[in-house]
């Protein structure tokens, strides 16, 4: 299946969730803020929340310093 991470289109296996997408692409859950078709997805719900063809999924990243 086809999702489009911040912008850029990307494949996923069928079945994958928000939290396998954030261990495909390296990032640790709790630095990040993830969207999924404009609604904002609780980091209590990553690993439940299945993608689905077409989804449009928005990370971002906490980066702290000062």
């Amino acid at each position: 299946m086809n999702v489009t991470v911040n912008g850029e289109p990307r494949s996923c296996d069928e079945g994958a969730t928000v939290r396998s997408l954030l261990r495909v692409l390296d990032l640790p859950e709790s630095r990040v803020a993830v969207e999924r078709n404009r609604a904002i997805v609780r980091k209590t719900d990553y690993a439940e929340t299945a993608l689905a063809d077409g989804d449009r999924i928005e990370i971002v990243t906490f980066v702290g310093g000062g």
